[in-house]
């Protein structure tokens, strides 16, 4: 992610559409704040009232009178209760439904981006900018607008009211506030700097949290618990420093609103004292002057207080548009129309292919067709690009150069729902949520009956097994699919692409990680998904391909040998020299064994 820091005028107005939804709630929510505000600025004219009255002529002061003003306020005070409940409750329920939202367009933009996005991005940071960089989002969406509205009104109301009384005073009252403000904006813009830090190390301590538990057998099984305590604690460290640095800018913006507080009393006490005894101003003008201005001060305040709250929802907003904006490498071309009746053919025109991070060339001028239905197998040295190739097909990633077919039709020019439904992947790393049996197999095809599922499961060869375990198809298999053997894992994946049914499919070292039996067992499996259906499968243990309809070799980023295992071997080039060499080294482990 990028470091730059985006302008505060800049985020607030890519933030700002997110109230447009609850306008009506923000109205209200302003008025209610405006009610407040017009209660609190009563009192000090109240007491100014009583003030002047009573020392010009105390008997012209009723009880009836007093218990009018006492019952006038305490109305008003009523009024501000209920002003107050309805921006604590409704206000802080707008701020949270903004965070949804803005949470559900991050998740949402996440699922558009391509495989290269997350392939240079720690999921701990991605896991930071939608769930806590967010959280201080609710706070920010409510109080910003309501916080700056209030001191909108105490201060004009404040300057109307004691330029009034003195105009001269409120002047060098006021002639402090721009100093004020500038050390301010100097102090603020530091706080948010450090916000940011802060903000950026914490999605680095979440990924080195993620990535220690995620590989913890790893760590046992190597006995490094101490080193990886160690590393933790460095970052650790380095977040309580970014923390301290933070305090240290805030304390720094608090004393210098302290100072500048004290000041103010300072003029209004001698500057008020002197106009008192020249008769400038009258003893409850100056009582009333003296409670605006603590009002103001309050104001000036709370705006500093909320400036901390401020900048946190700043950082929060700033992090959640950096992700947004993330570009959408995949995505459906205008008038991109839905593929149908898939037969299965697929052409390679001239595709080259490179990772634009590194612009090294996985792929070179690759002409390829393969027919509905046939059974292509991809072998060669590892970096050779069979991966990438099957990767293009339902573009996880999209070529460089060239273009790709199916069934005739540019499948950039299709949609990628229709394309993805399409062409079905067995990987050799099998991801299972975290949910049941059930789920796990249902998921290629959400809305699937139970008699699908389990039919899907009988044709993977899982079903006796999954009638083995705890509960059935209603076992919950842990995160990741912990509670489950490899060659399970693997049956359960090829069930949910058997429920998927789609007419193009990939195999991707799909029996390479698993053992003798499992390997089998999977095998017979995956026999079954492919037949009648165009398969392109990559492999390592070239034993498991012999009868594919065509071999490809593929190396230095192009297709070196082509054609069946017979033809291949007779050939005595590249796939020669693969197969024997595998052969032996099976032949080793079989003797070790």
């Amino acid at each position: 992610m990028k470091e730059n820091e985006m302008k505060t005028g800049t985020l607030i107005k890519r933030f700002v559409p997110y109230y447009k939804k609850y306008t009506k709630i923000m109205v209200m929510d302003l008025f209610c704040a405006s009610l407040t505000t017009i209660c609190e600025m009563v009192l000090p004219l109240i007491l100014r009232y009583i003030t002047n009255q009573g020392l010009r002529d105390l008997a012209s002061l009723s009880v009836k009178t007093i218990v009018s003003i006492g019952l006038f306020y305490f109305v008003l005070r009523i009024i501000d209760g209920l002003a107050s409940f309805y921006m604590a409750y409704t206000g802080h329920v707008m701020g949270a439904a903004i965070e949804t939202d803005m949470r559900h367009d991050a998740f949402s933009h996440l699922q558009k981006l391509s495989d290269n996005y997350f392939n240079n991005t720690k999921v701990g940071q991605i896991m930071s900018r939608i769930t806590s960089d967010l959280f201080d989002v609710t706070e920010f969406s409510h109080h910003c607008p309501e916080e700056f509205f209030i001191a909108f009104i105490k201060t004009v109301v404040s300057f109307i009211i004691l330029s009034r009384i003195s105009l001269s005073l409120t002047l060098i009252i006021f002639l402090l506030i721009p100093v004020m403000a500038v050390s301010c904006i100097y102090f603020n813009l530091q706080v948010k700097r450090a916000f940011k830090h802060q903000r950026n190390h914490i999605g680095e301590l979440n990924a080195r949290i993620e990535d220690s538990l995620l590989g913890n057998k790893v760590v046992r099984a190597f006995a490094n618990e101490k080193i990886e305590i160690e590393k933790f604690s460095q970052d650790n460290l380095e977040f309580l420093n970014i923390k301290r640095k933070t305090y240290k800018y805030m304390a720094a913006f608090q004393n210098t609103i302290r100072m500048f507080d004290g000041l103010m009393y300072v003029v209004v006490i001698v500057a008020g004292g002197i106009f008192m005894i020249k008769g400038l101003i009258k003893p409850g003008d100056l009582v009333a002057y003296i409670l605006y201005v603590t009002t103001l001060l309050t104001t000036i305040r709370r705006i500093i207080e909320f400036a901390e709250q401020f900048q946190r929802g700043m950082t929060g907003i700033e992090r959640f548009i950096e992700l947004m904006d993330a570009d959408i490498d995949i995505f459906d071309e205008e008038g991109a129309a839905p593929l149908k009746d898939v037969k299965g053919s697929i052409s390679f025109n001239n595709v080259s292919f490179e990772y634009p991070d590194d612009h090294n060339p996985v792929l070179s001028h690759i002409n390829l067709f393969i027919k509905p239905g046939e059974k292509v197998a991809l072998v060669g040295p590892s970096g050779g690009g069979k991966t990438t190739l099957c990767n293009l097909i339902p573009r996880f990633y999209d070529p460089t150069e060239g273009k790709i077919l199916l069934d005739g039709q540019d499948i950039r020019q299709v949609t990628l729902e229709s394309l993805r439904s399409a062409v079905g992947v067995v990987q050799q790393e099998v991801y299972l949520f975290s949910g049941t049996v059930f789920e796990n197999i249902e998921y290629g095809r959400p809305g699937a009956s139970k008699e699908e599922v389990i039919e899907a499961a009988k044709l993977a060869g899982a079903h006796e097994f999954i009638l083995g375990l705890k509960d059935g198809y209603d076992t919950y298999v842990g995160e990741r699919g912990v509670k489950l053997s490899g060659g399970q894992k693997q049956r359960i994946s090829i069930a949910r692409v058997f429920l998927k049914n789609p007419p193009v499919l990939i195999l991707d070292e799909a029996t390479s990680a698993l053992d003798n039996e499992s390997e089998y067992l999977v095998s017979q499996s995956l026999e079954r998904l492919s037949k009648g259906r165009t398969t392109l499968t990559i492999a390592h243990r070239l034993t498991t391909i012999q009868n594919a309809d065509r071999i490809l070799v593929l190396s230095d980023s192009r297709i070196l040998e082509e054609g069946n295992h017979e033809e291949l071997l007779s050939k005595r080039g590249m796939y020669y020299q693969l197969y024997n060499s595998v052969r032996e080294a099976e032949q080793g482990a079989e003797i070790e064994e």
